[in-house]
């Protein structure tokens, strides 16, 4: 009986231990984590922790509210609720064949023409991956980089819970880096542009909340708040210049990475006469003319997914007059001209990654239904790759440049058959993504074949490679890339990039003229380059 008892005492310690090494304190409350003992067992995860209260009710279209400092124990098994988007019932290759960029629908079509059942207004949540052995108690000079990744989605959808963006593979691989993701309001949820409002712009707020609550949280999880990363892709590449540049003066990351999307984007105008709203209101029966208070408080009271549908399904039949909800200058968060603020000096002075895959917009074109095998025309995907996406990247860099402030450039080019279903995709926007998280090899449903057999061993060096380049950026800003022989884009001369998976060549340096000579020239454009 003793000897029972006491192999019951010691099963409770060995509980015990892992329950402690899965438990954080941070100052807003104690969260117990989990590991995927299966898939991933030297990455703790974090699934879920709020880093401002739900923007509900009266909190609707105001800032966000920072969570109160509690000693609450929390379980953060399941990941959040994404914010508050509609699945269009438009055909598109995200909804067709790449949805594994997508949130998780749990059943619900990725045409359903109605809002997401998986999204929530409730949905100021972050979530944590980190190697196994990271604790608090690490001294400072062992704590680890971190990212904090904003999820792209053309501020109309995304979130924490997306297949691809998952970055367990990536740290149980390195067991060197700490990342995070977060959500932010979307759509109508997060950029009304309402009349009654004194302030807009809130998703780009949430974005700037997510950050404060790393920096001051994230040494719990035993991350280095002086080496954080703000990295995002599309609209969060875009997010991220943003709210670079929108605190100057006080950026909390140590760095950015801006992947196929930076400030320079021709961002919505702002909608001064507050039409869009007023024209959603109405329709949902809150018509008060001249009462922009009214009009607020009555649209505070529609439920979210009524709001998300009403929009979505106005966007997804093509009526008339076009409505947008998206990031607009209110000179307070976003602003109207970027070269100048750049030429002034309000941005913050640290180093930046900006990249491209090289044919971006072969997946954001019309769906080519009656032409699935060939694809699209390309000489028009070219033409939106280089005016969309180069320009944009090399108009960036410059800026920066005139600046003086560090910036390294890549441009992907990949061709996976495990992330790329069809060959004419090429290295389509958000290509690089599984690449850098690591997903491109990770078996998903979506996915209805042996990922494993798919992916060579050439893909997988491409990739690994791609890691180790940002975690290198990651520990050090500055001279990381150098070290590993990429070049910043004004070292020697200027113009340096490297390029990825082009020609069965892993890495190549060469000059970034030979995709911005397509913007600044007029040259022709190469989409496949070898």
């Amino acid at each position: 009986m003793f000897r029972f008892w006491s192999a019951c005492l010691a099963l409770v310690g060995v509980v015990a231990a892992v329950d402690d090494q899965l438990t954080v304190k941070t100052h807003t409350g104690i969260y117990t984590g989990l590991i995927d003992s299966s898939l991933f067992p030297h990455v703790r995860q974090f699934r879920s922790i709020p880093y401002a209260l739900p923007p509900v009710g009266e909190r609707r279209w105001t800032p966000p509210v920072a969570v109160s400092p509690s000693t609450r124990r929390h379980y953060s098994y399941r990941f959040p609720p994404s914010c508050s988007q509609y699945q269009s019932a438009n055909l598109t290759v995200w909804t067709t064949n790449i949805t594994d960029f997508a949130i998780r629908l749990y059943g619900q079509s990725y045409t359903d023409g109605r809002v997401a059942q998986a999204s929530s207004e409730d949905c100021l949540y972050l979530a944590i991956w980190t190697p196994i052995k990271t604790n608090a108690s690490a001294p400072e000079d062992r704590k680890l980089p971190v990212a904090l990744f904003l999820p792209g989605g053309d501020f109309v959808g995304g979130g924490v819970d997306v297949p691809y963006q998952q970055p367990a593979p990536w740290v149980e691989r390195t067991q060197k880096h700490i990342v995070v993701t977060a959500n932010y309001r979307l759509n109508i949820g997060g950029f009304p542009w309402a009349a009654g409002l004194e302030t807009q712009n809130f998703g780009l707020m949430d974005a700037r909340m997510a950050l404060e609550w790393v920096y001051a949280n994230i040494a719990a999880f035993g991350g280095d708040p002086f080496r954080i990363m703000l990295w995002g892709q599309s609209a969060g590449g875009v997010a991220v210049d943003m709210v670079a540049h929108g605190w100057p003066d006080e950026p909390l990351a140590a760095s950015l990475y801006m992947m196929s999307g930076t400030a320079m984007v021709n961002i919505s105008l702002p909608d001064n006469t507050h039409s869009n709203f007023t024209f959603v209101a109405k329709n949902l029966g809150c018509d008060f003319p001249n009462d922009p208070a009214a009009e607020l408080a009555c649209m505070r009271q529609v439920p979210m997914p009524l709001l998300q549908n009403w929009v979505g399904q106005y966007k997804d039949n093509a009526t008339k007059p076009t409505l947008t909800f998206k990031p607009a200058p209110d000179e307070r968060v976003v602003f109207f001209n970027y070269t100048e603020r750049d030429r002034l000096g309000k941005v913050p002075r640290i180093p930046a990654i900006v990249s491209t895959t090289s044919n971006e917009v072969s997946t954001l074109s019309t769906y080519p239904l009656k032409n699935v095998t060939d694809g699209p025309y390309q000489p028009t995907i070219n033409a939106g790759t280089v005016g969309i996406f180069v320009c944009l990247a090399s108009n960036t860099t410059a800026n920066r440049g005139r600046q003086g402030l560090t910036t390294y450039r890549y441009e992907y080019a990949g061709n996976f058959s495990s992330v790329t279903p069809l060959a004419w995709m090429g290295a389509y926007h958000a290509s690089d993504i599984p690449m850098v998280f690591g997903t491109y090899a990770v078996q998903t449903p979506a996915r209805m074949f042996n990922v494993m057999d798919a992916v060579s061993d050439y893909q997988r060096k491409v990739a690994e490679t791609m890691q180790d380049h940002v975690l290198a950026f990651m520990e050090d800003p500055e001279n990381g890339l150098r070290n590993r022989g990429w070049a910043a884009h004004d070292d020697n001369g200027g113009r340096n990039m490297m390029r990825f998976a082009a020609g069965g060549v892993i890495q190549r340096n060469v000059s970034a003229g030979e995709i911005d000579d397509a913007c600044i020239l007029g040259t022709t454009y190469n989409p496949s380059p070898s």
